[in-house]
């Protein structure tokens, strides 16, 4: 570990060096799931996903954004992908994106909060996301350190104006990010 006044000092408990991790878009993925007529489950990801973490001195120093293609949706059914993208649902054309800003990261250890704006068109609300710590490693494959997050959370559909299909689409979006980042070149630990 590194001491508090060099310049990789790690955020809280958490053994991040400072600065902007990239992102390891082969090694992340952004999963959903939400109820249909209230039996069963629809499963799908995005696929075109953009993100960073910035790590500051301390926990309230780190920020996290992320982009994601709205139309980049894949339920594994092309008929209902197209479906989600038109304008009774997602309207991608009206709303490309969805995006996030984290406004409070806390916790120690492995067990994480991250509270933030999701905005999805025109419409931004606050969503808490709870937040796994996976760990650090040096990758085999690049000779860098990898840090591995999973957050999860729920968002609801009629908070972001969403609510076509009701009675047959539940309103609750039950989300999973699966992300690994990248520590800035010239760290390590």
């Amino acid at each position: 570990m590194t001491d508090n006044n060099s310049p990789t000092a790690y955020a809280s408990s958490l053994p991040l060096a400072a600065g902007d991790w990239e992102l390891d878009p082969l090694h992340s993925a952004v999963n959903f799931t939400i109820r249909h007529l209230g039996i069963a489950k629809v499963r799908g990801r995005f696929g075109e996903v953009k993100a960073g973490l910035y790590v500051g001195e301390t926990a309230d120093d780190v920020k996290v954004s992320a982009e994601i293609a709205l139309a980049s949706i894949d339920t594994g059914n092309p008929d209902r992908d197209a479906h989600t993208r038109s304008s009774d649902l997602l309207d991608v054309e009206k709303r490309p994106t969805m995006t996030f800003l984290s406004t409070r990261v806390s916790g120690d250890g492995e067990e994480w909060s991250m509270e933030g704006d999701l905005t999805i068109g025109d419409v931004t609300r606050t969503v808490t996301l709870a937040v796994e710590f996976g760990g650090v490693v040096d990758s085999p494959v690049d000779g860098r350190r990898h840090a591995g997050f999973e957050a999860t959370g729920e968002i609801r559909r009629s908070d972001f104006g969403l609510d076509f299909g009701t009675g047959f689409l539940g309103d609750v979006v039950k989300v999973q990010l699966d992300m690994q980042f990248v520590e800035p070149q010239g760290q390590g630990g």
